[in-house]
Formats: structure tokens, sequence, C-alpha cells
């Protein structure tokens, strides 16, 4: 009854400021958006609201700046922070990270990071909406939730790559937050990149501190040590997060340092199915994937996948790549039969199977794109033979042109053996 009454009271306060400009005395202007706010209520949850508001001097020239931890004297922009109404600009902090700080200070809550559910599908936005609120905790002194999203990003940073954990690292680091940065320091260790690569993003002691870990760890018995598919699986779920994310610089890094597999993580296949053209391109340029890479029973290459989706950026950017498109599947079916396929389909059913809406042009260019590839390519290939026919029958026919030399040369009384002079280094003719 009592919890009832108290999450309630949370949700009432709440509502208070997010329904704008009800009972408000000051706003808060932050990336250009104003937030409507109550002085009373920041005053009592926080001394940095408290000094801001109630200072000695009535009227104070202020400028709310989060790089301090009393707010700034300005003489430049004066405002009356005291004063109903007041317009308190804030520099330095996003608009939703700011949100959030009031949020807690209102509720006592953040609706952002619960430890029932996994982060939102934008893992690295929501990562960096943690640290941004985490420096904002920090800089207002709101020590409370610091240490609840400091919490949370020692839960986040085991689902993270290994860049994004550095990332955390280092706002342990500044924000003085020894667990997060012994967390941190423990999953950069098990990473496996070498020291030169680590020291390119991370300080000297942290670097120190990550081989020091490593030297501990190799001295464990082998059963504490994770199976090679643990490694493995992990690599793949760090590198698909990587692709989701864009950072195909990350998936160079695991395959340099770590010995990532592209072809064995079918991370071409992923690419072409989750992300962008950018990506796709970007991933084919590290030339460390097979761009006619077979996946699964079926056997299926990324071009196959990629007609099925009826992309054309797709299909053009792995055409570009060298893409075969007369390659075919365990059941012989090439990219080009995919999209024959998928157009008859079109033309007579006004639909295809799997695809909730095609676009006639789309499924066109693709077509011509594959046709145009195979056709290049058979030319290519019919050249090539050509040329080798001919090299062949050239060369039988200079062979034949010489004996029939040599045999009319004797009928008439010449003897081959001029071609071939003696040894003798002093003969001359």
């Amino acid at each position: 009854m009592e919890d009832d009454s108290l999450n309630s009271l949370s949700m009432d306060f709440l509502n208070l400021l997010l329904n704008g400009e009800s009972f408000s005395d000051v706003t808060f202007s932050v990336d250009g958006r104003l937030i409507p706010a109550h002085r009373c209520i920041l005053a009592a949850r926080s001394l940095f609201f408290r000094r801001l508001f109630y200072a000695p001097d009535p009227l104070p020239n202020l400028h709310l700046h989060p790089d301090h931890t009393q707010p700034r004297r300005r003489t430049n922009r004066p405002f009356p922070a005291s004063a109903p109404g007041a317009v308190v600009p804030v520099a330095n902090v996003r608009y939703d990270a700011f949100l959030l700080l009031l949020q807690f200070l209102y509720s006592g809550q953040i609706s952002l990071f619960s430890p029932k559910h996994d982060p939102t599908p934008n893992f690295s936005s929501t990562l960096e909406l943690a640290l941004d609120t985490l420096a904002a905790a920090r800089s207002f002194a709101v020590d409370h939730l610091a240490l609840l999203v400091q919490k949370q990003l020692e839960v986040m940073v085991e689902k993270a790559s290994v860049e994004e954990v550095m990332v955390v690292l280092l706002a342990a680091r500044k924000h003085d937050l020894p667990q997060l940065w012994s967390t941190c320091t423990a999953l950069v260790a098990k990473s496996g990149l070498l020291p030169e690569i680590l020291a390119k993003h991370l300080p000297l002691d942290a670097v120190a501190k990550v081989e020091e870990l490593r030297l501990k760890s190799a001295l464990l018995p082998l059963h504490a040590t994770p199976t090679p598919d643990d490694h493995h699986h992990h690599r793949i779920r760090r590198m698909r997060r990587a692709l989701d994310s864009s950072d195909v610089e990350l998936v160079k890094l695991m395959v340099v340092g770590e010995g990532l597999n592209l072809d064995e993580a079918l991370a071409l296949h992923y690419a072409v199915r989750n992300c962008t053209r950018e990506v796709v391109k970007a991933l084919l340029e590290l030339g460390a994937a097979d761009v006619n890479r077979a996946s699964g029973p079926s056997g299926k290459t990324p071009l196959h996948l990629a007609a099925e989706m009826v992309s054309p950026d797709m299909v053009s950017v792995l055409l570009d790549h060298h893409a075969d498109p007369n390659v075919r599947t365990t059941d012989g079916v090439t990219p080009l039969d995919v999209l024959r396929s998928l157009t008859s389909d079109f033309l007579f059913r006004g639909t295809v199977p799997g695809l909730a809406h095609v676009e006639p042009n789309k499924l066109r260019l693709c077509l011509e794109l594959v046709q145009s590839a195979a056709m290049v390519l058979s030319r290519e290939e019919a050249a090539a033979a050509s040329a080798t026919a001919m090299g062949s029958r050239g060369a039988g026919v200079d062979l034949d042109s010489r004996m029939l030399y040599l045999n009319l040369g004797r009928s008439q009384g010449f003897d081959p053996s001029f071609l071939c002079p003696p040894h003798d280094p002093h003969f001359h003719r």
C-alpha cells in the first residue's frame, strides 16, 4: 500500500513536469528547445539548483554551465534566475539527457534504463544517451542518478562492442567511477586486441591495466576460460552490432586483432540483409570477404539475397565488386533466375511472394543490372576461349611452316646444321 502511494506521488510529480507550463515558474533553454519547470521542486531535490535559484544575490547574472559544479556568472547575457518565469540557457548538455535528469529529480526514477529489458534496438544511441546522462548527473551533482546510470552501464557493456566498451571505460576514468572502470578493463582484456591497437584508443595507464589483467588471466585454470564456440558466437554478435551502427572500422579491428573470419561469420550476407549500401561497400573494400560466398544448405550468395530483396543498390554494389551473376545455389538457381521468377510472378499475379510491396522500376532495374552483368561475363569468357584456341592453332601452324621450310631445304641440298654454328669462339664465316 505504501509502495503504491509512493509510486502515485512519483507519477504525479512527473506529470507536473511533462504537462508543460502548468504552474511552472522557470524555463530552461536546451539545444534551442524550452523545458518549463518548477523552482521549488528542483531546489528541494538538488543543491545545485537551490544555489542557482536562491543565491544570496537576489538577481545574479548567471549562465547555467554543466562543466562547473556552481552556476557561472556571465556579464554579456544577463538573466534573473531567481525571478518568476526566468529563461535559463543550459550549455553543453543535449536535450534528451537534461530532460532525463529533470525526470529523475521530479520522480526519483528514470524510464530509459530498465534492468528487466534489453536496451532498445538502436544500442549505440542508447549507450550514447546513457553516457550523456551520466555526464549531466555528475556535472549537476545529482549523485544518486549517476549511481543508477553507472549500474545500468555495467549491464550494457556486457552486450557492447569492444570499441563501445572503450568509450565507456574513458567515461568511467573521467568521472572517477572505479567499479565501472574495472568492468570495462576486464572486458577489453578479453577482446584480444593488440596493445598497439589499444594505445590508439586508450591512455597508457588503461593499456597497462589491460595487459596486467591479461597476465593474471593466463595463470587461471583451463576450466575457467570460455570455450572456442563461446568466443566465436560472441565475436559474431559484436560484429553484427558494429555493422548495425555502420562501424566498419571496428569490424576491421576485429579481423586484424581478433582473427575474425568474415566469410565464416557470413558478414556480407548479414550486411546485405540489414545494413545500407555504404556499409556493404565498405565491407567489400576491406578485401577480407568473398563476394561469392555461399551460405547454408541452400548455397545462396549475397547476390541471391539482394535479388530476392529486389534492391538495386545492393545488386549494383555487389556486381561492382565482381559478384558472379551466374553462380548457382544447390538447387541450380542463379540470381538471374531469381529475378526472372519474381518478374513473372509480378506480371501475372501482381504480387511477389514474401514481399509486401514491390516497386516495378526497382524490379526492372535489378533484372537489367544482372542481365547486363551476365552478358558481359559471357562475352569475356567467349573471348578468352577464342584467344586460347587461336593461340593453340597459331602455334601449330608456325611449327608446321618451320618443318616444311626445313624439308624443302634438304631437298635442295641445304644443310640445316648451318643454322647452328660450331662452338669454336674463333669461328667466323
